[in-house]
């Protein structure tokens, strides 16, 4: 599309969006009737759609409405096809004039048997603006499911504009994607409700208490390990002596140190989120711009529970995130990105500003901030290490670094591992939190879909995890990772059809244990059942029956994990026999054996035998007669009885997105951007190849390998090959082969020496 063209579109759509209706149409217009731009001129004509009927001039909406209806995409006829019916029926000329609410709806009304959107009269429910209710009569006709998010194809894109949150979502900031298209049900908030039943806080009390003592144990050990591993460094080198400092037991200090971080963090993590990603205040008159509800919310629970209104603030940044630090609810601070104002709309911006309240009112933001100051400073120490070997040319010195840097990422990770838990539990006592303060869960489902998509289509285009969002990923209310397939997915599949994985499998809460935020599934079917309490339609109708996987498949995946319990009894018929043979005076082995660590030598053995057993069910020979194509993506993700045993052969076509350079030495940040969507690919370097992984990334692909479905899917790769010929290749098997016997062998040793 010519670039002309395409900022006439741009225009167009941004003057729709405000409510300039008849620059709209002037923008508009030459697109929707040249044939030569193809996906844009779809756009324009749906544009064209919604300006003629704000503007009065139903027959030309009607026009191009029936024109739209002879697309070869089947999602616009369906658009079409409402809008049409929809602009035949309309009753009153008034209602031609009825404000677009930002973020959807061309035409809103509701159904006999729904109630109206108007300005509830309950003092507990939080009112719409006034400017934003869209009044509707039981009589009129159902609502026309909006059309929020049109991509189009275009061989180079130009910079990003700022996108829309309008009916439109925002324009595409991605290359070559697909035309394609998402539909809102809009379904209703409640008018008049009953509290929910109060939880029980007491597993959130105790996961809190426990997220801090897991992170001072883990800080303690690493504390201990660098002071023995400086000592022993400086009684090796000449001239120097070992600091007898570091001999001495640092917990007392680490504990108070720790408690003392716990009470400054909100204005130290002020200091470096200013510094590290150019954190400002946000005025809560600019937040009223982007959403009167948020302010009104957030005013009115503040009052409630007697608490000074949060400092706000604002990250430049395009993905959309938001996030709450502080010790306590006076100086608790709530950031927002600018990515998050710009792609929800007003209700949806209130109820995830409902989600940060929730926080501060359960009290697990004070240990989240403590672990957010701890964790970014060692990311940012990883990131300048990162950076400062991709500075260096010769390999015989960037190796060192390379290494050093992996093993401060391999601390981050471990850090940030001490509030998974913590982490994934919290978002389910937020998400309560936001739907009872505003009355509105349909609206926060469409607001964690719409940050998904949000996420993924930053990822796709910057085409690679950003620094913000990995470091902060704990404490934001969608995960990066769990963005890719989601946010992606939606022109070829439904959302139901993706997230059922999450609702009816019934293995699937084990696949979470190492992610940080719980699945997407899972938290829209609470809110739907909230929704449902409350005698409302939700946003996303989920089928009630659950998947039925054998019990043979999962334990089969879980083979290497069931082994350590297997070897703790066999640890414990080998202490029953030798304590027999020592008895009848048979055999005298127990002075090898007094000190127990034989049972680590069958832990160890249990596992080696358990990932022996599943190495061939897990990476299974790939057959090109049966290997999957683009094209079956969509139906492997949205299989709910899958597991990643299950180790489907795959050979897709696409682009390889991810960091450059050192920060992605241990391929930590792989991501395939097929047709079908992006997903996420584990990748282990083999020394030796003449071609590394960071040499394809922004390149054409094939990948082959397994395709696993998960809490997060993934595809395990096989190989990488380019159109030149140039191939790389993951030996997943046998690196699982060197485990198992590297696992046996230790295990032996300790067993037979005691």
């Amino acid at each position: 599309m010519p670039s002309h063209a395409k900022s006439s579109l741009e225009a167009g759509l941004v003057a729709l969006k405000q409510g300039n209706y008849q620059t709209a149409i002037a923008q508009l217009e030459p697109i929707a009737s040249s044939q030569n731009n193809g996906t844009a001129s779809l756009q324009a004509q749906v544009g064209l759609v919604m300006a003629y009927a704000r503007t009065g001039e139903v027959p030309k909406a009607i026009a191009i409405s029936q024109n739209l209806i002879e697309s070869n995409n089947p999602q616009v006829q369906e658009w079409a096809t409402r809008a049409l019916e929809h602009l035949t029926k309309r009753k009153k000329p008034d209602q031609e004039s009825k404000n677009l609410e930002t973020g959807f709806v061309a035409f809103e009304n509701s159904t006999p048997d729904s109630p109206a959107v108007t300005p509830p009269v309950t003092p507990t429910l939080e009112e719409k603006p006034k400017d934003q209710v869209i009044e509707t009569k039981s009589d009129d006709i159902p609502p026309m499911v909006p059309l929020t998010r049109l991509k189009a194809t275009v061989a180079t894109p130009p910079p990003p504009p700022a996108p829309l949150s309008g009916f439109m979502g925002s324009v595409t900031r991605t290359q070559a994607k697909l035309f394609g298209v998402i539909y809102w049900r809009q379904a209703q908030r409640a008018r008049a409700w009953q509290p929910l039943r109060k939880p029980k806080l007491i597993p959130l009390r105790l996961l809190s208490a426990g997220t801090f003592i897991a992170l001072f144990w883990v800080m303690r050990e690493i504390l201990k390990l660098a002071m023995g591993l400086i000592n022993q460094t400086l009684v090796k080198l000449p001239y120097l002596e070992p600091l007898q400092l570091l001999y001495r037991d640092p917990t007392k200090l680490l504990l108070i140190v720790l408690v003392i971080l716990i009470g400054v963090s909100p204005w130290l993590l002020d200091l470096l989120l200013a510094k590290l990603y150019g954190q400002r205040e946000f005025p809560k008159d600019v937040l009223n711009t982007h959403s009167r509800e948020a302010v009104r919310v957030l005013q009115r629970c503040c009052q409630q529970r007697h608490w000074p209104l949060p400092k706000l603030r604002i990250l430049p940044m395009a993905a959309p995130i938001i996030l709450t630090y502080g010790s306590l609810p006076r100086n608790a601070r709530i950031v927002v990105s600018q990515g998050l104002l710009e792609q929800l709309a007003d209700d949806e911006i209130a109820t995830i500003y409902a989600t940060q309240l929730g926080h501060i009112a359960h009290w697990d933001f004070a240990v989240m901030s403590l672990l957010l100051l701890v964790t970014l400073p060692t990311y940012k120490l990883y990131q300048q290490v990162s950076e400062l070997g991709d500075k260096i040319s010769a390999k015989i010195w960037r190796w060192p670094v390379t290494i050093l840097a992996s093993l401060i990422y391999g601390v981050w990770c471990l850090l940030t591992g001490t509030a998974l838990w913590l982490s994934r539990l919290r978002l389910y006592y937020s998400d309560r939190v936001a739907a009872e303060i505003t009355g509105n869960p349909n609206a926060l489902i469409r607001a964690l879909l719409k940050i998904a998509i949000g996420i993924a289509a930053d990822v796709e285009k910057q085409e690679h995890t950003s620094w913000q969002l990995e470091s902060l990923n704990l404490l934001t209310p969608v995960s990066h990772q769990q963005s890719l397939s989601l946010g992606t997915i939606a022109s070829n599949l439904s959302f139901e059809s993706f997230l059922k994985w999450d609702t009816a499998n019934p293995y699937r809460r084990w696949f979470t244990i190492n992610n940080s935020h719980p699945l997407m599934g899972d938290r829209i079917e609470r809110l739907c059942q909230i929704a449902r309490h409350w005698h409302l339609d939700t946003e996303l109708h989920f089928a009630s029956e659950a998947s039925k996987v054998k019990r043979q498949s999962f334990l089969l995946q879980i083979a290497p994990w069931l082994g350590i319990p297997l070897g703790v009894l066999f640890a414990a018929l080998v202490w029953l026999t030798w304590q027999l043979a020592f008895a009848l005076k048979f055999l005298n082995l127990k002075w090898i054996y007094e000190d127990w660590s034989f049972i680590t030598g069958c832990l160890l053995i249990g596992f080696s035998i358990g990932t022996v057993m599943r190495i061939n069910s897990f990476f299974p020979d790939i057959k090109p007669a049966t290997v999957q194509t683009d094209d079956s993506l969509p139906n492997l993700l949205s299989d709910p009885s899958a597991l990643p045993i299950d180790s489907i052969s795959v050979r897709l076509v696409g682009k390889l997105l991810g960091r450059q350079g050192t920060s992605n030495s241990l391929a930590q940040d792989l991501i395939f951007q097929s047709s079908a969507g992006l997903v996420k690919l584990h990748h282990i370097s083999w020394l030796g190849q003449s071609v590394n992984h960071q040499d394809l990334i922004g390149r054409q692909i094939i990948v082959t390998g397994w395709f696993r479905r998960g809490a997060t899917p993934w595809i395990d790769i096989q190989t990488l090959e380019t159109q030149s010929g140039k191939t790389i290749h993951s030996p997943h098997p046998i690196w699982s082969t060197f485990l198992a016997v590297a696992a046996q062998a230790w295990g032996a040793y300790v067993f037979l020496t005691g």
